[in-house]
């Protein structure tokens, strides 16, 4: 990629901005990146990349509990950018605490994440391993973000303080691949705190969602409620969910739940989370 033709038709504003991110990974020197297969940590290895080259490392984690095509999506933007990538295999569900679901779950499951990716990243020479949180997740409830620090991994984008919206603004005008990409944390935030997360139900999770995306839903979230699944989409789509109860009940059905429900709130950041204090 021809990073500084583009960099050339950037605003001022946004310029600066991606200077700033660029200083960052040279002060580092070397790192592995944990790359979701998202856009902000896709941003983060296009700028690593800008800097270091091949004193970069991307490092995608294949897991039953990610997106069917999170895999997907890292390999194409580590094509498009052309960036080092590997995948490493690794089944959370092998973690009975993790599997058992507790309010703090997304700390669990990235305190064995990290500590695993920082032992590669010691191992292999890199100085820093860096992950994608950004300034706006520091408004939800984020247990992981104690991982974290506990791990010594560093969170760049969150730091200088990009929220999603410049993030997603800086990718699309270097044409990542990932720019316009949803948010999609990991399937487990689909079941309520307390239920066990099976392998069954993360595949009940997966091809629901991936059912409605192909219907032309965007935004969409399978919320496991055992025998029920809940179902969000954007509040401006929730009449045209409706308008298809037949065939998407059909479908769920015959993926082993009883019920479907149709959530009138419509997609919301967290809603799982509406019952904590």
């Amino acid at each position: 990629m021809d990073f500084i033709s583009l960099e050339n038709t950037l605003s001022p504003d946004l310029k600066s901005r991606w200077e700033a991110l660029l200083d960052y990974f040279r002060k580092l020197e070397s790192v592995v990146v944990a790359f979701s297969g998202g856009v902000d940590s896709g941003l983060l290895c296009a700028a690593a990349y800008r800097v270091l080259s091949e004193r970069m490392l991307a490092v995608t984690v294949r897991s039953p509990v990610e997106a069917l095509d999170d895999v997907e999506s890292a390999r194409g933007l580590a094509e498009q950018v052309g960036f080092p990538l590997r995948i490493l295999e690794y089944d959370d569900l092998s973690n009975p605490e993790f599997v058992s679901n507790p309010s703090d779950r997304c700390y669990v499951c990235k305190l064995a994440r990290f500590r695993q990716l920082g032992q590669l990243a010691a191992a292999e020479g890199f100085a820093a391993l860096v992950e994608g949180s950004n300034a706006d997740d520091l408004l939800d409830y984020r247990p992981g973000l104690k991982a974290v620090a506990e791990t010594g991994t560093v969170s760049p984008l969150q730091e200088l303080g990009f929220n999603k919206n410049e993030i997603r603004t800086l990718a699309r005008a270097f044409g990542l691949s990932v720019w316009d990409r949803p948010s999609a944390p990991c399937l487990a935030t689909r079941f309520p705190y307390g239920s066990p997360i099976t392998h069954e139900g993360l595949r009940q999770v997966a091809q629901g969602e991936r059912h409605l995306h192909e219907r032309g839903f965007q935004v969409v979230r399978v919320r496991h409620h055992g025998a029920m699944a809940r179902l969000e989409v954007a509040p401006g789509e929730i009449e045209r969910l409706v308008a298809m109860r037949e065939e998407v009940t059909a479908y769920f059905k015959s993926m082993g739940f009883t019920y479907v429900s149709v959530d009138l709130n419509g997609y919301r950041l967290g809603s799982l989370n509406e019952v904590l204090k």
